[in-house]
Formats: C-alpha cells, structure tokens, sequence
C-alpha cells in the first residue's frame, strides 16, 4: 500500500492512498489577512500554503473538521472545496454549506473507489475549547478514523481541533491507532479567555499519545496563525525531552510530499 502525505498549511495535508487523494481542513489562502472567527475572536494569517489550489488536481475526498474558524476553512479552501464531489464534516457544516455531508460522533461512511479497498470514515469526538466554556461559543468539531483493508497496524487517526479531554480515552477503547495526526498549537484568545486553550499544546500531545499508544505521530496545525502560542521550536524541545517518545515523532516539511 502506496501512502503519501503533503503538508499544505495549518492543518491542511493531502494522504494520497494509492493514488486517491484526501484533503484535509483546506487553507489555501496568502498570508497577510486578519479573519474574524466568531464572538470577538480574531487573528492574522502569518503564513502560505505551500500548493496552490491550481496544484490540488484529482481530490476525491475533503475531511473538514468544522466550517465556523477560518484557520481551518479560510476564503480560498471554502472556493477549493465546492469543486469536490464528496466532503465530510459536522451536522452544522452540512446545514451550512451545500454538498456537505455532516457525521455525528461515531458515525461511519463507506468511500467506493477501485484504489482503495474497504476505504470507510469514522467520525471522533473532539473538544475546541477549554471546558469551561460552552461548545456554543466555539461550535462544534470532530475528528476522523481512516480505516481500510489493507491496514496491518492500525488505522490513521486525525484529531481535528481539540485539546486533551476524556474523548481521547474512548478514541483509544475503540480503535488500534497505527498513525496520529495531531493538531497543536496552544490556540489561546487571552484578551477573552486568558490562557485557556482550544487546541493542543505538546503536554496535551504527551498525554494524547500515552493514551492512544500510536506506532507514529504527525503533529500538524502548529504554526502559521497569531493565535497559535506555542512556537513549534518550543513543540519541538518538549517532545525531544523523552528519546522513546521522540523516535514516534515525524515532523513534515511544508510542500514535500513524504512516504508513509
């Protein structure tokens, strides 16, 4: 089995399984703009995709982890992504933007293509926010499992938008986790929620793989936004702190395509 994975930008990745192309939480747009993602939250595009959507030929499949934060949905993916027959996401998405499929917490589909046997998508719990703010405010997001026949291993997990939360546990009950793609990146909005996060810092990673015990681990969605306070080279250092932990790590670098 042929898998391939390109870092795009933010939490944007194209897996190429044997040729068949999944896109991830497209952000596709230049850096320099400042988006409003909803009740007083704000921030700025630092940096650029490193394809451009004229690049992105022959996608078949979008796994969108939520429409409402234009870190992972930005002016130009929202553009990309109503030219692709079959997009997953959230029951809100699908309300919002039309040919969305919306999945529920472990809700499954089945993927028809000759590339890929048994290809089937699993939605996951996921918790944008610090737990003492309400979902509401931040809207809900999932997760995916990527499971099909050829898997030896395990399947790929990909978080989506989270921090550590007691979803991850049951993630874990349910599933062997071959490969882990992880958002990171300690968003905080301080000036409204202080230095409560809603997503991942490289504790929560810690924890997050001690759980989930993943053969290897992609951390993604690390930099390029004013929101994200944690640098990647602070990432970096406190996961190089444990040499059994390091050896799962695999860091991408942005626009080369690497071999799974």
């Amino acid at each position: 089995m042929d898998i391939q994975i390109t870092h795009i930008d933010t939490a944007c990745i194209l897996l190429e399984i044997n040729g068949f192309k999944i896109l991830t939480d497209p952000t596709l747009d230049q850096a320099g703009g400042i988006y409003h993602h909803g009740f007083g939250t704000f921030s700025k595009k630092t940096s650029n995709p490193s394809l451009q959507s004229s690049a992105l030929t022959g996608v078949e499949l979008i796994l969108l982890s939520h429409h409402q934060h234009k870190d992972n949905f930005d002016n130009r993916g929202k553009e990309f992504t109503s030219n692709v027959s079959t997009v997953l996401s959230t029951k809100q998405a699908a309300k919002a933007i039309p040919g969305v499929t919306g999945l529920k917490e472990w809700e499954s589909v089945a993927i028809q293509t000759p590339a890929v046997q048994g290809l089937r998508i699993t939605a996951t719990p996921a918790q944008h926010r610090p737990w003492w703010v309400p979902e509401v405010l931040s809207g809900k997001v999932i997760g995916f499992i990527i499971e099909f026949e050829a898997q030896k291993n395990g399947v790929i997990y990909i978080s989506g938008d989270t921090v550590y939360f007691k979803g991850i546990h049951e993630i874990a009950r349910r599933f062997q986790i071959d490969l882990a793609i992880m958002h990171v990146g300690s968003v905080q909005f301080r000036y409204l929620t202080g230095f409560g996060r809603y997503t991942m810092d490289s504790k929560d990673l810690l924890k997050s793989i001690q759980v989930l015990k993943p053969r290897q681990v992609i951390p993604i969605h690390s930099k390029g936004w004013t929101h994200f306070k944690e640098s990647e080279s602070d990432l970096k250092t406190t996961l190089s702190e444990d040499p059994l932990l390091a050896k799962k790590i695999m860091y991408l670098q942005s626009g080369v395509k690497t071999a799974l």
